[in-house]
């Protein structure tokens, strides 16, 4: 079985639309796993246009309050956990002011493959989102699965949110990030559920 992994969709609450390109990477999945940060109920009903989607809601999803925190769905005879992945914001918070002043350059996990393999011990894959960094590898006999995101905070998306009249908190954040100097690329995943499980990050840049 084919399954389409996304997450950090963001949309309409960023992107105006999904990318097409988003579409021709997904095109033929069984179904779609979100983790999270879909943005709003348009995207995924047009996801659903492809398969059927199974998502969780993200820290920017207030509008979607019907969607669970997490899931677990068996496909193949294989547990898949699929969360957004945003912890305590007592550790959010200086993650984030430390790739900000680094421009980028460190992203800290502070105990992330743990928490996961904690929320869900049972599971075979575990699929997150939440850092907009697309990363796989195995976590206590665990696939561990982040597709990366959709949207990416570039420095031509900086200069778009910061025409759209930002409060303070984030104006700041942008004025520092625009020049950030590692390069976000934008991606999906595909994973491969068979007598094996494999992983796949798609670029959709």
């Amino acid at each position: 079985m084919r399954i389409g992994v996304i997450a950090d969709t963001h949309c309409p609450e960023f992107l105006d639309e999904l990318p097409a390109i988003v579409f021709e990477k997904l095109r033929g999945v069984d179904l779609i796993l979100h983790a999270g940060d879909v943005g709003g109920e348009q995207t995924l009903e047009r996801l659903r246009e492809l398969a059927p989607v199974e998502a969780v809601r993200g820290d920017h999803d207030g509008g979607l309050g019907r969607l669970p925190p997490r899931r677990l769905v068996e496909v193949g005879g294989r547990r898949i956990a699929v969360i957004h992945g945003n912890r305590s914001r007592l550790l959010e918070e200086p993650i984030t002011l430390i790739a900000t002043l680094t421009l980028g350059l460190v992203w800290l996990q502070l105990g992330l493959d743990r928490w996961l393999r904690r929320q869900f011990p049972q599971a075979d894959v575990i699929i997150y989102g939440h850092t907009h960094r697309a990363c796989l590898r195995e976590v206590g006999g665990a696939l561990v699965f982040n597709p990366g995101a959709v949207y990416q905070v570039t420095r031509c998306e900086v200069q778009h949110r910061l025409g759209r009249r930002p409060n303070l908190f984030e104006w700041c954040w942008l004025q520092v990030i625009r020049h950030r100097l590692d390069r976000p690329v934008r991606s999906v995943g595909v994973l491969e559920i068979g007598d094996a499980v494999s992983a796949t990050v798609l670029p959709v840049d």
